[in-house]
């Protein structure tokens, strides 16, 4: 009899195209109320498509967007899902000092559980913005009552990133789990195997291959994750943009929705405090 399908965590980080980071140095904040949103709508496409597959996840979700869409956020609550906390503002942690990120933890967390009714647990760190210069964030996380974080992508890139931190769940600090976005081990290296715009720029049969690697060599759950945004080639195009800037956001924009749904259907998923908060194992300790 072959061994049952790993259960893996579906994650969507609830964001407006704008309030990208990589867009920050040509979207001024003020700008944010006066752009075009287009979140309502994704997300509504994004909670068709899952109830198609019969599937639960996480929505990691800005209080900005929380505020200005109510009805959005107990509309996930209502139909089964998680939530969980992007922040309030979109701001990198390792831009804040530690006051600054307790405020905005804490008035999203606040925000989030009033609209829904529902305790916040997770909080998922703008761009992975928790690394080795301000671990300090865990504490203050714990401080504003989050039982766990997935800030961490253990992997080289330019603008995020931890490659030597642990690649699946670990308690990070007594009450906390860090739960990383999940990659795959070659060759000594670790490889993004998760989401974001490497499922849009890798062909699917080898996303497909790098998850089922996991869950099978590795015998670990993955962490996938995905952006309103990614699913919709009809947002505005910001212009005046660099290159390398423009292909990372746009890059096969038009195939993600059918990709996410062969992915949905080629594997099992779940919520996130499903899976890692209900262990009766217990999680290993942070180095």
């Amino acid at each position: 009899m072959p061994a049952p399908r790993l259960t893996n965590a579906m994650t969507i980080d609830v964001e407006d195209y704008f309030q990208v980071s990589a867009f920050a140095p040509y979207i001024d904040r003020t700008e944010w109320d006066s752009r075009e949103c287009r979140v309502e709508r994704n997300i509504h496409a994004i909670l068709e498509m899952l109830a198609a597959h019969d599937t639960h996840a996480t929505f990691f979700t800005l209080g900005w967007i929380a505020e200005r869409y109510p009805q959005l956020v107990r509309h996930i609550v209502d139909n089964g899902h998680e939530l969980a906390s992007h922040g309030y503002a979109h701001q990198r942690a390792s831009d804040q000092s530690p006051a600054v990120f307790l405020d905005d933890i804490h008035s999203a967390k606040k925000l989030l559980e009033d609209l829904s009714g529902q305790e916040v647990q997770g909080y998922r760190a703008p761009s992975f913005s928790i690394g080795k210069g301000n671990l300090w964030a865990y504490d203050t996380l714990l401080e504003a009552g989050y039982r766990y974080s997935s800030s961490i992508y253990p992997i080289a890139h330019d603008h995020y990133g931890m490659p030597d931190s642990p690649r699946f769940a670990y308690e990070v600090r007594p009450g906390l789990t860090e739960i990383p976005i999940t990659t795959v081990r070659l060759l000594e290296r670790n490889f993004p195997s998760s989401g974001g715009g490497y499922f849009r720029l890798l062909p699917y049969p080898v996303s497909r291959w790098l998850l089922r690697r996991v869950n099978t060599r590795d015998q670990q759950s993955g962490i996938f994750y995905f952006h309103p945004w990614e699913i919709d080639p009809g947002q505005p195009r910001i212009t005046g943009i660099n290159s390398k800037t423009r292909f990372r956001h746009y890059v096969n924009i038009g195939q993600t929705q059918a990709r996410l749904n062969r992915l949905l259907a080629d594997f099992k998923w779940g919520r996130v405090d499903h899976l890692f908060m209900n262990q009766s194992a217990p999680l290993p300790l942070a180095a």
